[in-house]
């Protein structure tokens, strides 16, 4: 029996590859094949002019927001008090009070503010700056000195995060344990998706308690 030459409207399946089935005898997804395709939009790798700051979280900003509100109500009321006509009585005490000082009010009202304007500003020294070649990480010491500590991203083994904190694995085993930061969820997310593009493991620990 003479064979039919073949249709040319149908489109040949010659060639192709055939997608693999699994035990059950279903089709196996193409990211279970691949299983770098369902996490190739989470890899990232910042360019060289990306900055990314992060600063110090509530909690360590609010003794320095406290004295400059204190510093600012001080100044406030030594320029209310040497008004005269609107507090005489405020002005009569300001100007005993002077009397015998090597300061007078509004200079040291002045001063405390600046002292205050500077530690608001130290405050805000700390926290976590991620860049394209690695991470620098911002501290305070005991006596207010600053600390600045960096490493690249090739001596970074591991990350390890969980609610609260960050801690890098390095290369020599020593682990390194990253200055706490305001917004940590977004911090989070951004070292994954840069651990995901250079291939370095995540480890994300469970919630106390849980």
């Amino acid at each position: 029996m003479p064979t039919l030459p073949p249709d040319p409207a149908k489109p040949s399946t010659e060639g192709l590859a055939t997608t693999p089935l699994s035990d059950d005898g279903e089709r196996i997804s193409v990211t279970d094949v691949h299983g770098t395709v369902a996490r190739f939009e989470m890899a990232y790798s910042p360019t060289e002019t990306d900055l990314f700051r992060f600063g110090p979280p509530m909690r360590q900003r609010v003794a320095s927001l406290f004295f400059l509100l204190f510093a600012g109500a001080m100044v406030a009321a030594v320029l209310y008090g040497e008004s005269a006509s609107s507090a005489p009585a405020l002005s009569t005490w300001l100007a005993d009070q002077d009397r015998g000082r090597p300061i007078g009010s509004l200079s040291l009202s002045l001063i405390v503010l600046v002292c205050a304007v500077g530690t608001v500003a130290r405050a805000q020294m700390r926290g976590l700056v991620v860049r394209a070649d690695g991470v620098e990480a911002r501290y305070l010491l005991a006596l207010g000195m600053p600390r600045i500590r960096r490493w690249t991203w090739a001596q970074v083994e591991r990350i390890v995060v969980d609610e609260s904190s960050v801690m890098f694995e390095l290369w020599n085993g020593e682990y390194e344990r990253m200055p706490a930061v305001a917004r940590h969820a977004e911090l989070c997310e951004l070292l994954e998706r840069i651990a995901s593009g250079r291939k370095i493991r995540v480890t994300r620990l469970p919630r106390a308690g849980a």
